[in-house]
């Protein structure tokens, strides 16, 4: 399977202008062109238009998605390399792969641990994102296993999670954060709807008790330790809710 994951990559990435040999030997070369495909430095911000087209698909008030990106996101979804951010989850690949790469480690860090930990931006300073560098250590044995094991983009939604959120595979879905702000905004559309989470988003007022719901569902049972309902709330004042 490792070895069909590591050509279904291969083969993604020449289907976006690539050149690879499709031998399911990920080296230097195939890392290089990795990176090509997955950056994009001109990637157009997000747009009222494409906030009201979220908007719709969900049912509800384009001032209820942004209130939701302000509390819910990571900041921007992009990195200064135009990367789209990620974070790599050694528990996921863990759980997907076992025990295998567990003894390697990248900065440090194990590859793959039954628990979450070693969240690095750039421990060695060399000017690349750690959580990059793991995902492309990793994809040389299960390409597949390593994108599923990263949280993508502006709202850190894990790779695992392409087929309930409608993407024919978990390139598609990474590759579909690269091309522009919207994408980030339409994969937390799936999100929503896959969890169905819709009708809460459309109770989002300026009254935390409104936000409850909607909170518990995307932040989990925990979500009062954040005050995510409260949050949400504000967010709404501020935007002239």
């Amino acid at each position: 399977m490792s070895q069909n994951n590591r050509i279904a990559l291969q083969r993604f990435l020449n289907g976006r202008g690539e050149g690879l040999v499709e031998d399911g030997k990920i080296g230097p070369v195939t890392l290089a062109a990795l990176g090509r495909v997955f950056s994009n430095r001109n990637a157009a911000a997000v747009t009222n238009a494409d906030i009201v087209a979220v908007a719709q698909l969900l049912g509800c008030a384009p001032m209820q998605v942004r209130a939701v990106a302000k509390v819910e996101s990571a900041g921007g979804g992009f990195q200064d390399d135009g990367r789209p951010k990620i974070l790599f989850e050694r528990h996921w690949l863990r759980r997907r792969i076992g025990k295998v790469l567990g003894a390697i480690s990248v900065k440090g860090h194990f590859l793959a641990h039954p628990t979450p930990g070693g969240y690095t931006l750039d421990a060695d300073r060399d000017g690349k994102n750690d959580s990059w560098e793991k995902l492309e250590e990793a994809s040389q044995t299960d390409p597949v296993a390593a994108f599923e094991s990263c949280s993508w983009g502006k709202f850190q939604i894990m790779g695992g999670h392409w087929k309930a959120l409608g993407y024919p595979d978990v390139f598609t879905f990474a590759w579909s954060m690269v091309q522009s702000e919207a994408g980030h905004y339409r994969a937390l559309a799936a999100f929503i709807r896959a969890n169905n989470l819709a009708p809460a988003m459309r109770r989002i007022s300026i009254r935390p008790a409104d936000n409850e719901a909607f909170a518990a569902g995307y932040n989990g049972k925990a979500f009062r330790k954040n005050n995510y309902h409260v949050k949400l709330a504000a967010a709404m004042r501020e935007l002239g809710a």
